[in-house]
């Protein structure tokens, strides 16, 4: 890793945010008109979350928004990612918007453009009312249209003082998660509906798109957040070469083909044709979802590295996306993955920044011209307060450090990378593993629900502040 002063030294506009997402840590969720969505259902039923844990009370942003925009500004951070709740503020997923829960959003953003924070609005982060669920989902063609809808409701409310619009995170998750290996919400299993999931998102960001842009001044920027894979064959070999293709269209031609090319890889259809003919592909849907984009968002943790394999036993069971005995990846259930060498996080996931700067470095060959975004990225650990109170976190200043030197030196490679959001501001509900992972710069007591910056937040925000990344030991 380069030393020189270049490879630390960030441009000035850069962004320095950190991100969160609604159902992780609003609580709330009987509140002013909001009914459940498809992570309250899945929360609540036995044997789905670690320790029965739900978001029920989360870490109560929705009533301590006030005092978590005012310790980002302490911090020194000038971005911040949120998500709205589908659930909060159009309950069934069909109808008129319910203004107290846009409220809180009004409410939300008003302090942090008093703060001087960029809000950076998500509007679809995995919480899917769930009376759109019940009425079939994602796999359904009407889910998209009803999320065009709620997204012109969300930006005709806040188009006046939000800029920056995502309209999907991470959709793999929500298609090949939730419809396929079951171990997300809403815990289906059916291959074939995966893959319908995954196009009916995709067609959703570009009706979304559209509505966003009719409802919001021109100046709003319209994004989508992916969590592309960096995926790696174990060999050379052509059956290895094979099975990382497969995955590479499983993990990423199926949405960025479409997005950023209006077509989704000829290699992803013969690769599936054993578990659908893509017959609800329409006409006409291709352009809409290549609506044109302002700028992209890559959420990064860790490589895949993969192999062929000789059966279905085992493989995508190690994929690091949690155990089922149902796999994520549909006509690739004989790929094997692999843990890739090097020191890992408390999820098990491998710490490779060169990752990351080969993802970018891949998006500004595919997508040139495209402003590009880091809206997700950072670690979990085993944090916990010492005698005085203080939490130190070492290995997630090691993390960041070298994670944002990649940042910088994909930008030196010429990347028009813009800003970086830090997964999590705060610790919180980890979806499926409760509160069992911490990945927030922010510490929380979940019995007091008490804020403690951990040390590499004060290093995040000297970091933000300066445009400089302090050196791994300090102290700040």
């Amino acid at each position: 890793m380069p030393d020189s002063v270049s490879s630390v030294t960030f441009p000035p506009a850069f962004l320095w945010g950190a991100a969160t997402s609604a159902y992780q840590i609003e609580g709330a969720v009987r509140e002013d008109g909001r009914t459940p969505s498809i992570w309250d259902t899945f929360s609540h039923t036995p044997g789905r979350t670690i320790g029965g844990d739900t978001g029920d009370i989360a870490v109560d942003h929705y009533h301590r928004y006030r005092d978590d925009v005012a310790l980002m500004a302490d911090l020194g951070l000038n971005a911040y990612r949120f998500s709205v709740s589908w659930s909060r503020v159009q309950p069934t997923g069909r109808g008129p918007a319910v203004q107290v829960g846009l409220d809180f959003y009004r409410r939300l953003v008003d302090e942090l453009l008093e703060r001087g924070i960029k809000p950076a609005v998500t509007l679809y982060h995995w919480d899917l009312p769930q009376e759109l669920e019940d009425a079939g989902g994602w796999p359904e063609r009407d889910t998209a249209y009803r999320f065009a809808e709620y997204a012109r409701l969300v930006g005709e409310a806040l188009g006046d003082r939000v800029d920056n619009w995502i309209t999907l995170n991470e959709p793999w998750c929500s298609a090949f998660l939730g419809y396929g290996s079951g171990v997300h919400a809403p815990g289906r299993t059916d291959p074939a509906a995966s893959l319908r999931a995954a196009h009916h998102l995709n067609l959703a960001h570009g009706l979304g798109a559209t509505a966003l842009r009719s409802a919001t001044p021109a100046r709003s920027q319209v994004a989508i957040s992916l969590n592309s894979s960096v995926v790696r064959p174990l060999s050379q070999d052509p059956a290895d070469l094979d099975a990382a293709r497969r995955i590479d269209d499983l993990a990423n031609g199926v949405f960025h083909g479409p997005l950023l090319r209006g077509a989704y890889p000829e290699t992803l259809f013969a690769s599936t044709a054993s578990v659908t003919d893509w017959s609800y592909v329409l006409d006409g849907d291709l352009r809409t979802i290549k609506a044109p984009l302002d700028a992209l968002g890559l959420n990064y943790y860790t490589p895949s590295l993969v192999s062929a394999g000789t059966g279905k036993a085992g493989g995508p069971r190690a994929d690091g996306h949690g155990a089922s005995e149902h796999s994520s990846w549909p006509a690739a259930e004989d790929v094997l993955f692999h843990q890739t060498p090097g020191e890992r996080t408390e999820m098990g996931w491998t710490i490779d920044p060169t990752g990351l700067h080969e993802l970018i470095m891949r998006y500004t060959r595919e997508a040139p011209g495209l402003p590009l975004y880091i809206t997700e990225n950072g670690a979990a650990y085993d944090d916990k307060p010492d005698a005085d109170g203080r939490v130190h976190d070492p290995e997630r200043i090691a993390y960041l450090h070298g994670h944002l030197a990649a940042v910088r030196r994909a930008i030196a490679d010429g990347a028009d990378v813009r800003g970086y959001y830090l997964w999590s501001l705060m610790d919180n509900f980890e979806w499926a593993y409760g509160y069992s992972k911490r990945f927030g710069a922010v510490y929380v007591d979940y019995r007091t629900l008490e804020r403690t910056p951990k040390s590499s937040a004060r290093w995040y925000g000297e970091a933000a502040r300066t445009g400089v990344l302090p050196g791994v030991g300090t102290t700040v």
